[in-house]
């Protein structure tokens, strides 16, 4: 058990409030809150589904609050806060210890002599939350009376008046917002549900409020649960879209556990010998990688539906995404013994690829593919190769490489947003105005806030890695690969424009439209020596001195404890803390921003210049405390850029996640003196 919280924490309302809980249910559905008990947040609710999985994201169950009744005192174990600032009741009080069981929350209520537990669980790839409580220990019954609090909304926010429908039925009531809304359930397997309705305004939304986006939202009670619980009795509450969901609320527990347990063991058979000493922490990681995966059907020329995978980039609000997903899927699906689940991902997105570009935003059922970036595509060459040398599946390079073959000639000749090699050096351009094409893509309204237009320096890293990469996937098929190898030691010779000896790292763009060089110290240079065949191909981007340069000037300003800055500190436009509304947020968010996506890039970088396993696994060890700060079990997508690197952005980021976990299997493997 790697995390768990006492009193201190949980007692405390400004420290339980910072600290949430993440449970998903492999659709895009899930649920989520505070310690505390409290929402702050729009996202918050024990009932989030996927009506449209993996999107189609609504609130229908906001929580359960709870009153016990135990020896003549009445105790509630909920938490509100008001809008004006009034906290009441305060349930926290009554947490004495709180704690993950696998990716499970669990709760510890102490009232008097008495023990009372609640878990909260989802049932993988169904919109069905599961919340148990049990009465551990006491010298009297325990009675539980429940107000069902709900929703329906879209997960974002903006809550409108609702006309309830609420029908009893056995063992619970069917609920439905208005006619055409999707109907939900709220079931138990023991106690009365009795219909009881009540509206409740003005609820405090404090992290919204503190980003700009809000500061209240109104809930409904729809009924109330009774029941009475002796030492060693439980009672489940479900809530779903399923009229008939398992009502079992030992065997639903039994059945996560067992999933969970098979997550484990499929990392651990991944590599026997690099899991004897596996710390805690990195375990828990492994769970966590998991709650990003989630299912989507694809449909053939032919109507058909074809299963698929994708990414979910971070909890609370973000969707599957082209970057984000290809980066992700060699550390949640490969470093974590699944890989398979990266064959019918990588499937996915190549049927959306469109002029030679992989979507960034996947669409919607009915939308059409936002196709605004330039290296998702790039990335998505690496996951195959992430894929393939995991297992040497030639089957799909086969299916896959005439669209990369057709991806390479849409970069040479030109594609969306002036994407294109540039004849005279061999690198590739992108970018016109108003786009933001990188990851580093912070848009308000018509401002871009890092437009970098011209070569900018990863994008050409990633573009050398894909070149080289076809050559390989070439000869591995016994197709021709000599322009292949042609284009890649023109770029490979063209890059070598990027250093810049008089500040001793690299040019972050070049060519940039008023006809200068961007030489803003930015992390994105680390890709230069981090990407597998960036350093040791026979046709390396730096040299060993150079590379030796860049990673110790990175190691420098930019690294923190939880990722790497996107801006040094001592430019001038540095913002070493995120906050405010959009704009206020948007402004910092790549500009001096931590991102802990980062962080595996760096370890790998250092590793191929230093060989030092022992000093690369310390670069990581910070990551391990912050499983308890923020997001629980998990990690956050971004952090402040001055310290403490307060957490802020999503709490739960896939990237982040992916490339912690990667970066210590690259570690185990080089120790072991592994090729990686």
């Amino acid at each position: 058990m790697s995390i768990r919280l006492g009193r201190t924490i949980c007692g405390n309302l400004a420290t339980a409030e910072s600290r949430e809980w993440l449970v998903t249910n492999g659709i895009g559905g899930y649920a989520c809150g505070t310690v505390a008990g409290h929402l702050t947040r729009y996202y918050h609710g024990t009932l989030v589904a996927a009506l449209k999985p993996p999107l189609g994201r609504t609130l229908l169950l906001t929580k359960l609050e709870e009153t016990v009744q135990y020896q003549g005192d009445e105790v509630p174990l909920y938490t509100n806060r008001w809008s004006d600032g009034t906290v009441d009741p305060h349930g926290y009080r009554h947490i004495e210890r709180f704690q993950l069981d696998g990716a499970i929350p669990v709760w510890k209520f102490a009232v008097g002599d008495g023990l009372l537990s609640k878990r909260i669980w989802m049932q993988q790839g169904e919109n069905t939350t599961y919340t148990c409580y049990s009465c551990h220990r006491g010298s009297a019954p325990m009675t539980l009376t429940i107000k069902v609090v709900v929703n329906y909304r879209d997960h974002h926010g903006g809550t409108p008046n609702r006309d309830w429908m609420i029908e009893s039925i056995a063992q619970g009531i069917a609920v439905r917002a208005f006619p055409e809304a999707v109907p939900f359930y709220l079931l138990v397997d023991r106690g009365t549900v009795a219909v009881q309705q009540a509206r409740f305004d003005k609820v405090d939304l404090a992290v919204e409020q503190y980003r700009g986006t809000g500061d209240r939202d109104t809930y409904w009670q729809v009924a109330t649960i009774n029941t009475t619980l002796m030492p060693g009795e439980m009672v489940t509450v479900v809530a779903s879209t399923n009229p008939a969901p398992n009502l079992n609320g030992a065997k639903a527990l039994s059945d996560r556990r067992t999933y969970e347990e098979s997550l484990l063991t499929k990392w651990e058979l991944a590599d026997p010998d690099r899991h004897r000493h596996v710390p805690a922490w990195i375990e828990q990681l492994v769970l966590a990688a998991d709650q990003f995966i989630v299912d989507r059907t694809l449909t053939d020329d032919h109507g058909n539906a074809i299963a698929g995978k994708s990414i979910i980039a971070g909890y609370p609000w973000f969707g599957d995404w082209g970057r984000d997903t290809m980066i992700s899927l060699p550390g949640l699906a490969i470093a974590t013994g699944r890989p398979e689940l990266a064959r019918p991902s990588l499937q996915v997105f190549g049927q959306y690829l469109d002029q030679g570009m992989l979507p960034n935003m996947f669409p919607e059922s009915g939308q059409t593919p936002h196709y605004n970036t330039v290296d998702a595509t790039l990335w998505y060459f690496e996951a195959i190769r992430a894929y393939i040398q995991a297992t040497q599946d030639h089957t799909l390079l086969e299916e896959l490489f005439p669209a990369l073959a057709d991806v390479i000639q849409w970069h040479c000749r030109g594609t969306r947003y002036n994407i294109q090699v540039d004849s005279s050096d061999g690198l590739l351009y992108a970018g016109e105005s108003g786009v933001q094409l990188t990851w580093m893509d912070a848009k308000v309204g018509d401002w871009v806030v890092t437009p970098r237009i011209g070569k900018p320096v990863e994008i050409n890293a990633l573009w050398y890695n894909a070149l080289v990469l076809m050559e390989q996937f070439a000869q591995t098929l016994g197709r021709p690969s000599d322009e292949y190898h042609r284009l890649a030691e023109r770029c490979a010779m063209g890059f070598q424009r990027f250093w810049n000896p008089d500040l001793g790292y690299c040019f972050d763009v070049l060519d940039t439209p008023n006809g200068t060089h961007d030489d803003a110290l930015r992390p994105n240079q680390i890709f230069a020596v981090a990407l597998p065949h960036n350093a040791d191909h026979s046709a390396p981007l730096l040299t060993t001195a150079c590379q030796k340069a860049v990673v110790d000037t990175v190691a420098r300003e930019l690294f923190t404890s939880y990722g790497l800055r996107s801006l040094s500190p001592h430019h001038p436009d540095f913002g070493g803390h995120y906050g405010g509304d959009q704009r206020q947020r948007d402004a910092t968010y790549h500009q001096g921003t931590v991102w802990s996506w980062l962080i595996g890039s760096f370890v790998q970088s250092h590793l191929r210049v230093y060989n030092n396993p022992a000093q690369a696994r310390e670069w990581l060890e910070a990551m391990a405390d912050h499983l308890t700060d923020a997001g629980l079990g998990t990690i956050s997508e971004i952090f402040d850029g001055d310290p403490p690197f307060s957490p802020r952005g999503c709490f739960a980021q896939a990237w982040g996640v992916a490339e912690v976990l990667r970066a210590w299997v690259a570690i185990e493997r080089d120790e072991g003196g592994r090729s990686w």
